[in-house]
């Protein structure tokens, strides 16, 4: 029998078709596409090149004696592959994209236009400064608003990503130990159980012994355990505020007073400023350092979109230790602190060659400046708004995590309404592809079992909220109702079918080969 969905077209419920494999691969508008490398035509190219005036014998041997193991595609050959894997993968531009603590929001076409303007995109990290004041003056009015918006005196623009913020925020605090000549005996760095991953893998990397702190049945950071380990061992702790459980840490004041109490500095993993930005300042909680995910909370291209950044926002204590460089306005305009001494005579050195990524400094303010102050408390509101709404509609057939009270910016769910179901976390999810959409983030953060971690931004609209959320409930009611081969062999309709991702990610292949009697390059 079938039935109407929410934009009423016929559905069949509980059942999956069986549909006739094509002859091609293909599948109507979706075509199979092999690797770029399998494709025909090595012997051309879709530009014509001019024969070269040298043998290359100057080169000595360095002269390459084998073919270069390229394939030659024409140019309308080449749109047509890149095109059609766009097709097999799922993106913000196509529907909503709820993977928690990753913050997969749309990227405003207004940021990718101001990029793209000249004096923006064709520069170069060596120009002379006075060739690039207007840049210089861009980087200068970021690191102002990140001050601003964050109530901390001084910023790092050259982080890379969050990770690369972490590890700037780290060695700033290590800097100030040295410099303060308690670096020999606070070797410890304290980070709860919630944690993203990479805050013990940063203090580890920078040569601290990470401690465990513990987390309460409701989903924040156990003070009791915390202050049992603060001692004058310790040289920082590592709290995420919004929490990896799309929490806020109520008792984040305390948390910075026990922490300056002992010594140790406070670093904010930031990752998550996107649920408060506009509301509440870090750096009045009492903060030392965080790193500011500018994908995350100020919309530039996440992941595959481009090189990223992770500037770093410090403390009064911590400022003097900023890595170079940084912009300097004066009476003879803008210019870099780039080497150690007078002005850097305390930074700790270099996090990269250069000053950062020029692309990502433009689209965030471009972001900043088109939402202003009141945009931007706005973005905090419905990303929290919308992952409330997530959390009520789905509550009645999945279990929260922590159902207590409102959640942040993420709507965390267990596994314990799937028991005795068959059904798995991971079935779940692979079931979510079919009905088009990107699984939510799955068994993370740890402290959760068989977590499913959503946050659908405050760039989704209700339409689309209630579209995911009724093809959820559907899921779920599939699930509780035992139709368990529909979780079980999903998902169908995806180019590739349930992969074992365990060899994949153990034995995972890197390397095309040629297969034997191919004709590929000069041969």
């Amino acid at each position: 029998m079938s039935t109407m969905n929410t934009v009423g077209r016929p559905t069949t419920p509980n059942r999956v078709e069986s549909k006739p494999a094509t002859l091609t691969g293909g599948r109507g508008l979706l075509q199979d596409e092999h690797l770029i490398f399998e494709s025909d035509g090595w012997g051309k190219t879709g530009v014509d090149l001019p024969e070269p005036k040298t043998d290359g014998s100057d080169l000595g041997g360095l002269v390459r004696k084998n073919p270069i193991g390229l394939p030659g595609l024409s140019e309308p050959e080449t749109m047509r592959h890149y095109v059609r894997l766009s097709q097999k993968n799922h993106a913000i531009d196509l529907a909503i994209y709820p993977l928690g603590s990753c913050t997969m929001k749309h990227n405003p076409r207004l940021n990718e236009k101001i990029a793209r303007l000249p004096g923006f995109s064709d520069i170069h990290p060596l120009q002379p400064t006075s060739t690039v004041q207007g840049a210089l003056e861009l980087m200068d009015t970021l690191a102002h608003w990140l001050k601003t918006l964050t109530g901390m005196p001084a910023v790092a623009l050259s982080p890379k990503a969050g990770a690369h913020g972490e590890l700037c925020g780290l060695m700033a605090i290590r800097a100030a130990h040295e410099a303060s000549g308690q670096h020999e005996k606070r070797r410890k760095v304290l980070v709860p159980t919630s944690a993203h991953g990479t805050n013990p893998a940063t203090a580890a990397f920078v040569g601290y012994t990470v401690v465990e702190v513990a987390q309460t049945e409701d989903g924040r950071v156990d003070v009791a355990d915390l202050a049992s380990k603060l001692g004058d061992d310790v040289a920082a702790i590592m709290v995420t505020n919004p929490n990896t459980c799309g929490l806020f840490e109520r008792d984040i004041l305390e948390i910075s007073r026990l922490t300056h109490e002992a010594g140790a500095y406070f670093y904010c993993d930031g990752a998550n400023f996107n649920a408060i930005v506009g509301r509440v300042r870090p750096g009045d909680l009492g903060v030392d350092a965080m790193h500011i995910n500018l994908h995350k909370t100020f919309s530039t291209p996440h992941g595959g979109g481009g090189p990223g950044a992770g500037p770093v926002v410090l403390s009064e204590a911590l400022a003097p230790f900023a890595p170079a460089p940084w912009v300097v306005h004066d009476a003879d305009g803008y210019r870099l602190v780039e080497r150690e001494e007078d002005e850097a005579a305390q930074a700790f050195g270099r996090l990269c060659a250069f000053q950062g990524q020029m692309g990502m400094y433009t689209r965030a303010l471009s972001y900043m400046m088109s939402h202003g102050s009141d945009g931007l408390r706005q973005v905090a509101e419905d990303a929290v708004l919308n992952a409330n709404y997530i959390k009520a509609r789905l509550s009645d057939l999945m279990s929260p995590a922590f159902p207590d009270g409102p959640c942040m910016h993420e709507a965390l769910f267990d596994d314990e309404w799937l028991k005795g179901t068959e059904v798995t976390t991971l079935d779940f999810a692979k079931a979510m592809i079919d009905e088009g959409f990107h699984p939510m983030t799955m068994y993370f953060p740890l402290v959760v079992h068989g977590a499913m971690l959503i946050e659908p931004t405050e760039t989704e609209s209700k339409q689309e909220l209630d579209r995911f959320i009724e093809a959820m409930r559907a899921l779920a009611t599939a699930a509780k109702a035992g139709d368990v081969d529909r979780f079980k062999g999903a998902p169908f309709h995806a180019p590739l079918k349930r992969l074992d991702e365990t060899r994949a990610a153990r034995s995972p292949v890197l390397r095309w080969t040629a297969p034997e009697g191919s004709n590929i390059a000069a041969e």
